[in-house]
């Protein structure tokens, strides 16, 4: 028994050693050692260790260079114990090369190494071209050089190595071909074609960081494709020489590896047809990849202006939404920091020198930049309630204290309005109410004092104001009857400005009677005017209310004025309404009597024409009185829409509110006009949110309308069941 346990311990004792034991290996002969090896060798392994002694590596090396493939100056210095020729060195560099490819890739060790062949490859070859040019200045075309031919061989040798099967090594091979690639000015005719057929190949690697590498030795060649090659056999391998970007472009959009789509977005070439697609990385799924296009890319485009304005909206809008927050500061950052910048330079026409500026300097505050920008940007589209340009001049204001500083409202800039001036008084008004220290802003003053010392007081504002709403009418009224696309657009931008300054206006304390009472007066005419465009008339009544005041008294107070407006609006347009038929029967019977007495026709014939006439007239009349009975009631319906969005007292305790639903509503809901019948229920719905009572009588009759109306106009049957308490 004890001679077993011995004999089954020394099997397992064998065993054992055999299984630890290394493999033996077939190591090739690689020649002598001599001095030259151990020379190579050393500057290897002392770049390995550290990028900081690389400099030093590179002169170590450049010195066994020269002393390999150049005649040294003096004999006796130049003197040594072996002759080696330009091949040795070349082998040796090589051999050394190689020694690193089985290097994994979180060793740090092998990027060090890489480094160093690409600095030492762009020394030499800058070294070699200086010397020649010294024997033969008039030299224009590139001359071959020893680290020419150096590269060539290096380059050679890795080519074979694109391929293999082992990952580790396809890895370094890929790494350090790129990185000379982008080391280097210049590379052979032949040996650019291969590297790019061969780095075709590998952008559709199974491993990431192979396609990684791969992609950025392509976006060094991606913009010296050669244009003139010509794709024979499309299923030969020449096809993956031909369209290198377009594969390139195909990459970034659908590769699955972040880090891929990142690389190949900071190295593609900047041009107008890759640009598009550079862009799109905007909605990239990968946070980082959104990140560096708003923090290194458009950075470093140039002068903004050059986008289109589609594109300025889209990166502007994408950004400052984004859901990662450093993505919404990188934006933040590029509009208040290069933009803005962009429009304070000097124009192309103007001499720099005459003022010089540091690269890293901001240019001094300027109002004419902050308004070429808003301009830039389109702020009438997209400077309305929550638009994007108010997001952007939040963050502009907050991290711009100077221009916080600098920006002030004298009468001179009320003068003029613009729609840039406008919005730059009301984003700047907004920020000064609603932000402060806890949101980040570090300028010197606190900005309620900014606020108060800069904007006009609720009197003069007040003024200001009914200037702006007469000149807004004023172009209405132009525009309606020239039917011209310019003061179509002029309305467009007074109407712009009024609804900015109606803003500020629901922002300021109207504890001052003298300026309460302006802009109570001013408000209440402004409701009256039939060609108030909705949008003002619902700010507005939202302003009326807020000076009216927030108590029981006020509500009553502005219910029974925004009703004595919808009066005077129903009677103001349907008063001219009255006036015309009469008008317009005398100027026909007038007309019809002359044509009579001068053509002598026969009575029978005149009273046929003239009930011919009769009927037209009666016809056009009809029409025109059923489209203005339209207007004035949407007209009307949408002021008590928006005075009741602004309410909350009990409906059956004001009196103003029961007779408009009486008098309004009601016969809105029963109009056989779709759109009116839409709006009248709207209204109800409302009316319901106020009272109880009404909301317990009108849900049957409401479902009966639902049952019976036939025709709905698109919308009426989700605004019924919405409208159900």
């Amino acid at each position: 028994m004890p001679g077993r346990v011995a004999r089954g311990g020394a099997r397992a004792s064998t065993r054992t050693s055999a299984r630890n034991s290394s493999p033996q290996t077939d190591i090739p002969d690689e020649g002598a050692d001599t001095s030259l090896r151990r020379a190579v060798c050393t500057v290897f392994s002392d770049s390995q260790k550290s990028t900081a002694g690389h400099r030093k590596c590179v002169i170590s090396l450049r010195k066994i260079q020269e002393a390999c493939c150049y005649e040294p100056v003096n004999q006796k210095q130049g003197r040594q114990e072996e002759d080696f020729q330009e091949e040795d060195f070349n082998n040796e560099f090589v051999r050394c090369t190689l020694r690193m490819m089985a290097v994994k890739k979180s060793e740090p060790a092998g990027d060090r190494v890489v480094r160093f062949l690409g600095t030492f490859l762009n020394v030499a070859s800058q070294k070699d071209i200086e010397l020649l040019s010294q024997d033969d200045p008039d030299e224009t075309s590139v001359p071959e050089t020893p680290t020419a031919r150096l590269t060539t061989k290096l380059l050679s040798t890795l080519l074979p190595l694109l391929q293999v099967k082992d990952k580790t090594i396809r890895f370094r091979a890929t790494q350090m071909t790129s990185h000379i690639i982008n080391s280097l000015d210049s590379l052979d005719d032949n040996l650019f074609h291969q590297l790019r057929l061969n780095l075709l190949k590998r952008i559709h690697d199974k491993e990431a960081p192979v396609r990684l590498q791969a992609v950025y030795g392509l976006g060094r060649l991606a913009a010296e494709v050669d244009d003139n090659e010509q794709n024979e056999d499309s299923d030969s391998d020449n096809e993956s020489g031909h369209g290198v970007l377009v594969k390139l472009l195909d990459i970034l959009q659908n590769d699955p590896a972040a880090e891929v789509r990142r690389n190949l977005l900071l190295n593609l070439p900047l041009t107008k047809e890759v640009l598009p697609y550079l862009l799109e990385r905007a909605r990239d799924l990968d946070g980082a990849t959104r990140r560096a296009l708003y923090a290194r890319l458009l950075p470093a485009l140039g002068d903004f202006r050059h986008l289109s304005l589609t594109h300025r909206e889209k990166l502007l809008r994408w950004g400052l939404r984004d859901r990662d927050e450093k993505v919404r500061e990188a934006t933040a950052r590029l509009f208040r920091e290069r933009w803005i910048e962009d429009c304070a330079a000097l124009p192309a026409g103007e001499d720099e020198e005459a003022q010089p500026k540091q690269d890293n300097q901001a240019a001094d505050p300027s109002l004419d930049a902050l308004l070429e920008l808003l301009e830039r940007i389109d702020i009438i589209n997209s400077g309305g309630e929550n638009g994007i340009a108010q997001i952007a001049m939040k963050q502009f204001w907050q991290g711009r204290p100077d221009y916080v500083d600098y920006v002030s409202f004298p009468d001179s800039f009320w003068d003029d309005l613009t729609p840039e001036l406008a919005f730059v008084a009301r984003t700047f008004n907004d920020f000064c109410r609603t932000s402060g220290k806890e949101d980040g802003y570090t300028g010197p003053r606190a900005l309620d004092v900014l606020v108060e010392e800069k904007l006009p007081e609720v009197t003069k504002f007040g003024f200001l104001l009914e200037r702006e709403l007469n000149k807004l009418i004023e172009t209405i009224r132009e525009a309606a009857t020239e039917e011209d696309e310019e003061a179509d657009e002029d309305s467009v931008q007074r109407e712009f400005i009024v609804e900015q300054m109606l803003h500020m206006a629901q922002t300021f304390d109207y504890s001052d009677e003298v300026g309460r009472r302006k802009m109570f007066s001013l408000m209440r005419e402004a409701l009256a005017l039939p060609e108030l465009p909705e949008e003002s008339t619902r700010m507005v009544v939202e302003v009326l209310r807020l000076v009216c005041g927030e108590d029981a008294k006020g509500e009553r107070e502005f219910c029974g004025i925004v009703l004595e407006a919808v009066a005077e609006v129903h009677d103001t347009i349907m008063g001219d309404e009255d006036e015309e038929p009469d008008s317009t029967e005398e100027s026909f019977h007038s007309a019809t009597s002359q044509l009579d007495s001068e053509n002598g026709t026969p009575q029978q014939k005149k009273k046929k024409s003239k009930k011919a006439g009769d009927d037209e007239d009666d016809e056009e009349a009809d029409e025109d009185k059923a489209i203005r009975e339209i207007m004035v009631n949407m007209k009307c319906l949408h002021i008590a829409q928006c005075m009741l969005q602004n309410v909350q007292c009990d409906l059956e305790e004001n009196v103003h509110l029961v007779t408009m639903l009486n008098n309004l509503v009601v016969p809105a809901v029963r109009s056989q006009e779709a759109p009116i019948r839409e709006r009248g229920l709207v209204c109800l719905g409302l009316c319901c949110v106020l009272g109880k009572v009404c909301s317990t009588i009108t849900a049957i009759p409401l479902m009966s309308v639902a049952n019976n109306i036939v025709e709905f106009g698109g919308r009426e049957p989700d605004t019924i069941l919405a409208l159900l308490p």
